[in-house]
């Protein structure tokens, strides 16, 4: 019998990685059809997992372990002959049963896309729901390329749903998006915001979440010079520390009930990304667990 599950998250022994009794499941979704420049977010949930691996269990500013809770590894979801509705009805009937368990669901993407699936299956769980949204790009467009399940409309899906959220590190968007941005009162924070002022970016954060917090992650959030390997790196955006200290203000004063990690590109021989992406998966399960 092996004392561990083959590609497990953290490398965990098999005491901490089995679905019964594990608080926390990674979803890997190897997706990236709804990618619209360079391909290669498929690949990243394995990558990341991989990277996971050589991180410490023990958290340096907390002084202690939080994977006792439990974190199990899904074989998760290959999406690679879905087209964009085939996908999310696969991402809603495998998430949504693992809400209902009471477990929370970080999954690893695949392009932004995948999403929508996501935050409807939480919502359906956890009916007070909000979104936390850290990303470069606004993603309120109502179509992409003719698709209304581009990775560039998901917040507008999230908003047709009725879920307030705000938005982090937003730096490009265009003119349909800033003008339903401004007729909506949409919540933005532009990284300089963010940078300047972290503990007014947190109070207003929280003001503008519900009790219960979905964070979806685009890696492209960060400044391209922490996070190279993605499909659409944008000049300036967000840092290390500071996002640390919202995702830990989030999980002290609210429950984060799912998140997403996306649109990590694997680059050959550079693992930047791909370990910045595990240390934020491990981050938020710590987080999660401070409430």
């Amino acid at each position: 019998m092996k004392s561990q599950p083959v590609n497990a998250f953290l490398d965990l022994p098999m005491a901490y990685a089995q679905l019964t009794g594990s608080r926390f499941v990674i979803l890997p979704i190897r997706y990236d059809g709804s990618v619209s420049y360079k391909r290669g977010a498929g690949l990243a949930p394995d990558a990341i997992i991989e990277a996971s691996k050589e991180i410490e269990t023990f958290d340096e500013q907390l002084a202690g372990e939080f994977f006792q809770a439990g974190i199990h590894t899904h074989p998760g979801i290959d999406g690679t002959n879905f087209s964009p509705e085939q996908i999310q009805e696969e991402i809603y009937t495998t998430v949504l049963p693992l809400l209902e368990m009471g477990k929370v669901p970080i999954s690893l993407g695949g392009d932004h896309s995948v999403t929508p699936a996501l935050v409807k299956a939480a919502k359906q769980a956890r009916p007070n729901l909000s979104v936390l949204h850290i990303d470069a790009h606004g993603d309120f467009r109502d179509r992409y390329l003719g698709s209304p399940w581009s990775h560039a409309s998901i917040m507008r899906r999230i908003y047709d749903m009725g879920i307030p959220s705000i938005s982090l590190g937003i730096r490009s968007i265009c003119r349909e998006q800033y003008d339903f941005i401004r007729d909506h009162d949409i919540a933005i924070l532009p990284p300089e915001a963010v940078e300047k002022d972290t503990d007014g970016a947190i109070a207003k954060i929280l003001s503008r979440l519900t009790d219960e917090v979905y964070i979806t992650l685009d890696i492209d959030g960060f400044d391209p010079a922490i996070a190279p390997g993605t499909a659409i790196p944008e000049p300036g955006g967000l840092s290390y520390y500071p996002v640390l200290r919202i995702l830990e203000a989030v999980g002290r004063f609210r429950q984060i009930v799912a998140a997403d990690i996306v649109e990590v590109m694997p680059i050959p021989n550079n693992y930047v990304t791909e370990f910045l992406a595990a240390r934020l998966a491990y981050k938020i399960i710590t987080f999660a667990q401070l409430r």
